[in-house]
């Protein structure tokens, strides 16, 4: 017969590598200006916060939904700066 607590850990999904790669990836390609990774970004991102949001206490929560958030933010302002720049070709 299997307690709650052990109910409860089979059903948090674990954090795996692969998830902290690809966030940091498709943030890395955002922030260089490819756009199209903005998506994967958020994406990525989201699945990590809801993972993370199993095992995390709310501050520490809050903490890492304000950095993605920010990077997120510094990634669309320069995509939309590098949008706006004349090309002198």
């Amino acid at each position: 017969m299997s307690t709650p607590s052990t109910q409860l850990e089979k059903n948090i999904e674990k954090i795996v590598p692969e998830d902290i790669i690809n966030t940091l990836q498709s943030g890395y390609k955002v922030f260089n200006g490819d756009s199209e990774h903005l998506e994967d970004f958020l994406k990525h991102g989201g699945q990590l916060l809801r993972k993370a949001s199993q095992r995390f206490t709310t501050t520490q929560l809050i903490i890492g939904v304000a950095v993605i958030a920010s990077i997120a933010i510094i990634a669309v302002a320069k995509t939309s700066e590098s949008d706006s720049e004349p090309s002198y070709e």
